[in-house]
């Protein structure tokens, strides 16, 4: 059991980032945060997708109303009146709406437009750790969780186009931290969908470690059919069946996180 240290100080906020859709992205966000959360660390998770399946996850679903995000950064609501509790004591989950996918257009005129959601975060230290599930677009939204986070992790699947496209998000991580947010760098990248069986698996996870040398994480997520299903029950993994390979590598995935950011 990790025990994180508690002196003051702001969270650190973790954007989980890649513009490719089915990478296991959100899967990713939403069973890191209950991980960690299961390790007893304060942990919010952030859905900033207007999909809102890190939500649904959750068994949070817009269509019942409630306070969400967009609220949240346009400061019709506090943090801690929008965020919802969860099972997992130490976690709660700041819910998305597809309404969000407005946000660009309808803020288009407002100033610091890039930074809404790092105000609306302030200095808040009621959580160790912060994190954003970004949608999959280098858009508005995933600049807003750029700027107000510190580090990104890139979840990547172990296919044949696993490096398409990671040059452009790189550079979108350069620029935002050229010109909005300087402390922010990368934390690593998370091989997802491994299949230990399969020579293509570990012909792509040599591939991205030869060309992220020491920026790769070393637990990798396999495919794991309780892992598939358990969104579907309102779950994380480690809630729907603690014993799933996908529960146990989330666990490992998350201690190895803990490790890099030395909170241990």
């Amino acid at each position: 059991m990790f025990h994180v240290k508690h002196e003051k100080r702001s969270p650190v906020i973790i954007a989980v980032a890649n513009q490719k859709g089915g990478v296991g992205k959100t899967t990713t966000s939403v069973n890191l945060a209950a991980s960690l959360a299961v390790y007893e660390v304060p942990t919010l998770l952030i859905d900033m997708d207007p999909q809102a399946n890190a939500s649904l996850a959750f068994g949070i679903d817009y269509r019942a109303g409630g306070l969400h995000v967009y609220d949240v950064m346009l400061g019709r609501a506090g943090l801690s009146e929008a965020v919802r509790h969860t099972e997992l004591g130490s976690l709660d989950v700041l819910p998305s709406h597809p309404d969000v996918v407005a946000a660009e257009v309808e803020l288009v005129d407002v100033e610091d437009r890039a930074g809404l959601l790092k105000a609306a975060l302030g200095s808040s230290d009621r959580y160790d750790i912060i994190i954003i599930d970004c949608p999959p677009a280098l858009g508005f939204l995933t600049l807003n969780a750029l700027v107000a986070a510190s580090r990104v992790v890139v979840p990547m699947q172990c296919e044949f186009y696993a490096l398409d496209g990671l040059a452009r998000l790189v550079q979108t991580i350069d620029l935002t931290r050229r010109s909005w947010n300087p402390d922010l760098m990368l934390l690593g990248l998370v091989l997802t969908m491994f299949d230990s069986r399969n020579r293509l698996s570990h012909q792509v996870a040599e591939d991205v470690v030869r060309h992220f040398p020491g920026q790769v994480f070393n637990t990798r997520i396999p495919r794991n059919i309780r892992l598939a299903e358990s969104p579907s029950h309102g779950k994380p993994v480690i809630l729907f069946d603690v014993r799933a390979t996908g529960a146990a590598a989330h666990m490992d995935l998350a201690a190895e996180l803990l490790e890099k950011l030395q909170l241990n």
